[in-house]
C-alpha cells in the first residue's frame, strides 16, 4: 500500500467522481461518492485496529474483534473486501453491507443515506467495479492517511462537488471564508456548546473545532450540535465530522422550524454559540404552526399602552406574538435561534439583505430585536458570494447580555450597533465572486478594531446610536450609516489654466477640422472675423 499526502489524496478522491460522471449527475456526485469513502476508511482502521488487538491480545484473532477494541464495529460479511470480492449484483451488496453496519452502530444509523446503489441502469456492475477498485487504489487508514488530511480532502471534495452543483450547492455548502468570519466573530472558547440549526455538510461546527484548536485548546471539549433537513446532507455532515476524528457530536434530521429536535424538560435547549446559514427566503416555513408556538419563539415582552398605572413611571409588559411573513421565514430562523442562546450566549447568522429594511411584521420584529438591546453587529459583504443566488448577504450578530449605555446626562439607553460595508471587499470572478481567506480577515480586523479600541474606518464600518436608528424607523440599511466619502477631485491654479490652455487647443482644432470638411461638402463658410 502507498502512503498517500494530502494532495496525491485530493486528486484520487477528485478522481472517483470522474467514474460515475455521465449516469450520476453532478449534483449527486456526493450522495454516491461519500458514503463509498467513508465506507473504506472505517473499514481500513477497522484494520489497523484488529490488527494492534490481536498483538494485545496474545495473538487471538477471535477477542480481538471484539467491540472493546473498536470504535465502530465490522459486522461479518460487511467488510470492504468482502464486498469487492462480489462481481454481480455489487451495489445489492453494497447496500446489505451498509444496513448492517447501521444496525451494529447505534451511533451510524441513516449514515449511509439512501442512494439508488441497486439501480443497474445508473450503476452498472461494471461500474461499481471500477469505482471501488478505484478507492482500493489506497489504504486509508488513520496509519496511512492522518485525521487532518482526511479531514481537510473530504471538505475539498464538498468544496468541488459544491463547484459542479452551483445553485444546488446553495442548499448544503457555504463558502468557507465566510464561516471563518462567523467563527472568528462569536470566537468559540474550550468546553463551550456550540449548534447550527441549518448544519448542511457540518461545516460551520467543523470551523468552530479549527478555532479552538488553532487557539491552543482542546476542541473535545466542545459539545457540538446539528440539525440538518436534507438527508444525504445530513448523513454527510456526520461523516465529515467522524473523518475529522470527531466522536463527541450531535447530528439530526429534521425540519427545524417546524420540529426542533434538541429540546430540554419540552423548551428549546439553549447554547454558548449558535452558528447558521439558513435558506435564504423559505416560503414554506411553518406559518401556519408558528401561530401556536409550543416553544414561544415568537413571543416578545412589550409595552402596553393601553395599561393606565397610578404610577406614571411605570410601565406595564405584555406578551405578544410576532410571527414572520407566511411565505418568507428568514426572521422565523432569527427568532429560532436567538430563543436557542444561553442568556449569556451569542449568534451569528447569514441572510439576504432584505431582513435589514421590509417593512410589514419584519419591521416589528426587527424593532423588537433593537428594543431589547441585542442586535450588536450588521455586515454587509459583497454580491454573488454564495451558490444558488446572486444577491448581496448580510451577516447578524446578537449578544444577549449587552450592556446598556450610561449618558453624560445620567440617562441610560441601548448600547450603539456597529455596521460595516465590506461589499467591496472581495474577488470579482466570470460566473461567481470569491472571498479569500485573506479577506475574510480584512473583514474581521474591522470588526476587531471597532469593537476593542473604537477605532471607526469611514466608509466602512461605524458605532450607530441607538437612537439614531430610531429616527430612521429601525432601517438597517447599510448606507444609511455608513457611507462611503465623495472622491473629490482638486488641482492647483497652474494645472486648471494648463487644463484650460489644452481644452481651447483641442476646440480650435476640431473647428478647423470641421470648417475643411464642410468647405470639401461645398459649404460655404461665413468669415464672422
Amino acid at each position: 500500500m502507498t502512503l498517500l499526502d494530502l494532495k496525491d489524496l485530493e486528486t484520487h478522491l477528485w478522481e472517483a467522481a470522474h467514474i460515475i460522471t455521465g449516469p450520476i449527475d453532478a449534483s449527486d456526485y456526493k450522495t454516491y461518492i461519500f458514503p463509498i469513502l467513508f465506507f473504506k476508511r472505517i473499514c481500513d482502521v477497522y484494520d489497523e485496529e484488529l490488527e494492534k488487538a490481536i498483538k494485545e491480545t496474545g495473538g487471538d484473532a477471535e477477542m480481538a474483534k471484539a467491540p472493546m477494541f473498536h470504535r465502530i464495529d465490522i459486522p461479518e460479511g460487511c467488510h470492504w473486501d468482502d464486498v469487492i470480492a462480489h462481481t454481480q449484483d455489487v451495489g445489492l451488496h453494497l447496500k446489505e453491507a451498509f444496513n448492517k453496519i447501521e444496525q451494529a452502530n447505534e451511533n451510524l444509523y441513516g449514515i449511509f443515506g439512501d442512494a439508488s446503489w441497486t439501480n443497474k441502469d445508473r450503476l452498472s456492475d461494471e461500474l461499481l467495479i471500477t469505482l471501488l477498485g478505484h478507492f482500493n487504489k489506497y489504504h486509508l487508514g488513520v496509519n496511512e492517511v492522518r485525521n487532518d488530511d482526511m479531514g481537510r480532502a473530504y471538505e475539498y471534495l464538498i468544496k468541488r462537488f459544491a463547484d459542479k452543483a452551483n445553485k444546488k450547492a446553495g442548499e448544503f455548502y457555504t463558502p468557507r471564508s465566510i464561516v471563518r468570519l462567523l467563527v472568528n466573530i462569536l470566537d468559540p472558547k474550550v468546553g463551550e456548546s456550540i449548534y447550527d440549526p441549518a448544519c448542511g455538510t457540518g461545516g460551520m461546527l467543523l470551523e468552530t473545532i479549527h478555532h479552538v484548536a488553532e487557539n491552543g485548546g482542546d476542541p473535545r471539549s466542545l459539545t457540538l450540535k446539528g440539525q440538518e433537513k436534507n438527508l444525504t446532507t445530513e448523513a454527510i455532515a456526520r461523516m465529515n465530522l467522524f473523518l475529522h476524528g470527531q466522536e463527541d457530536f450531535q447530528i439530526v434530521r429534521g425540519d427545524t422550524l417546524l420540529e426542533p429536535k434538541f429540546l430540554q424538560n419540552d423548551q428549546l435547549e439553549q447554547f454558548d454559540c449558535v452558528i447558521a446559514n439558513p435558506p435564504f427566503s423559505l416560503k414554506e416555513w411553518g406559518y401556519n404552526k408558528w401561530s401556536s408556538d409550543p416553544y414561544a419563539r415568537n413571543v416578545y415582552m412589550v409595552e402596553d399602552p393601553d395599561v393606565s398605572s397610578e404610577d406614571p413611571e411605570k410601565t406595564k409588559l405584555v406578551r405578544k406574538t410576532f410571527l414572520a411573513p407566511k411565505t418568507n421565514g428568514d426572521f422565523a430562523w432569527i427568532q429560532h435561534m436567538l430563543a436557542s442562546v444561553k442568556e449569556d450566549g451569542r449568534m451569528a447568522v447569514v441572510l439576504p439583505h432584505g431582513v435589514l429594511f421590509r417593512g410589514g411584521s419584519e419591521l416589528e420584529i426587527r424593532k423588537q430585536l433593537l428594543l431589547s438591546n441585542q442586535l450588536e453587529v450588521v455586515i454587509g459583504v459583497a454580491q454573488n458570494l454564495f451558490y444558488g443566488t446572486g444577491i448581496a448577504a448580510c451577516i447578524l450578530v446578537l449578544r444577549k447580555d449587552r450592556t446598556p449605555v450610561q449618558q453624560k446626562d445620567g440617562t441610560v439607553v441601548n448600547a450603539p450597533v456597529l455596521f460595516i460595508n465590506a461589499e467591496d471587499i472581495f474577488t470579482k470572478g466570470r460566473a461567481q465572486n470569491t472571498l479569500s481567506n485573506d479577506q475574510s480577515d480584512e473583514i474581521y480586523d474591522l470588526y476587531i478594531k471597532a469593537k476593542n479600541e473604537g477605532q471607526e474606518i469611514i466608509g466602512q464600518s461605524r458605532w450607530v446610536p441607538f437612537a439614531e436608528i430610531e429616527e430612521n424607523e429601525f432601517n438597517l440599511n447599510i448606507a444609511r450609516y455608513v457611507q462611503k466619502p465623495l472622491e473629490q477631485e482638486t488641482m492647483t491654479l497652474e494645472q486648471a489654466l494648463s487644463d484650460f490652455t489644452t481644452k481651447m487647443a483641442d476646440l480650435e482644432k476640431a473647428e478647423l477640422e470641421l470648417e475643411t470638411l464642410l468647405k470639401a461638402q461645398g459649404f460655404k463658410i461665413k468669415d464672422v472675423g
